[in-house]
């Protein structure tokens, strides 16, 4: 079934004095209905995170830029996006007196797929109408101790250590991404992609219902406004990208 897509990006400073997000879809100039979604929530120096998560944005365009998925693989792709961004964002790491590191998630849209990888605590969601299909499981210590049991999920926000990373595209250890993937698509898949700037406010519900009854522009705009107003100027940089699914022939 052919399928028409619906996509946006949306970021806010929040209460920082610096946006170190960044985000951006990339249409393949190869082959149609093929795109590339990153996002990078840059730290570390006062500029040191900007420049990194810009390094990640920059890498992926780079590579994506001679893929096909006729002759490429979309895994291999985000591994050596993982790769080459790390490898930059450590040497400049040298050059300078910052620390720069950056999280990373990135996903590749084909007509019939969605492949995505991640390193961090950036998330991508997956929903199908309302219901959530699956979310990236965050490289932080209060995840695996989620995972383990030792921590409930609705102690995560109170734990002292919440933002702390387990691993980080620049960081002393090689980043080891995790995968995953989904096929076929179908009308009402609607995926997002944001840092935790965004996702740290919402539970899984609320966003499935703000994601399924509006369309992307008008949801990034809905999100970002109530996570202004529940970080009550505390917010961190927020930003996101949504990219929504439908029947081509129905939308016509």
């Amino acid at each position: 079934m052919p399928l028409a897509l619906d996509a946006t990006t949306a970021a806010h400073i929040g209460d920082r004095e610096e946006q170190q997000d960044r985000v951006a879809i990339i249409p393949s100039k190869r082959v149609r209905g093929t795109a590339l979604v990153v996002l990078a929530d840059g730290a570390g120096g006062y500029t040191g995170g900007a420049a990194a998560a810009e390094q990640v944005i920059a890498t992926a365009a780079h590579c994506f830029e001679g893929f096909s998925p006729k002759t490429d693989s979309a895994t291999t792709l985000l591994g050596e996006i993982v790769h080459e961004a790390h490898t930059v964002i450590k040497l400049n790491r040298t050059l300078t007196e910052e620390e720069p590191h950056s999280t990373f998630v990135a996903m590749v849209l084909q007509p019939e797929r969605a492949d995505w990888a991640h390193v961090g605590d950036s998330r991508l969601y997956h929903f199908r109408s309302a219901t959530l299909v699956s979310r990236t499981p965050d490289h932080s210590l209060v995840e695996q101790m989620i995972r383990e049991g030792s921590l409930k999920e609705s102690e995560r926000k109170s734990f002292p250590q919440k933002n702390m990373l387990l691993q980080a595209l620049g960081g002393p250890e090689t980043p080891v991404p995790t995968f995953g993937g989904t096929s076929p698509l179908a009308p009402g898949d609607t995926f997002m992609l944001c840092s935790d700037g965004l996702w740290d406010y919402f539970d899984n519900a609320e966003l499935g219902k703000v994601l399924s009854t509006l369309p992307p522009r008008k949801a990034a705009e809905m999100l970002i406004a109530a996570a202004r107003v529940r970080a009550n100027g505390r917010g961190d940089n927020c930003t996101l990208a949504i990219i929504k699914l439908a029947d081509a022939a129905a939308k016509a």
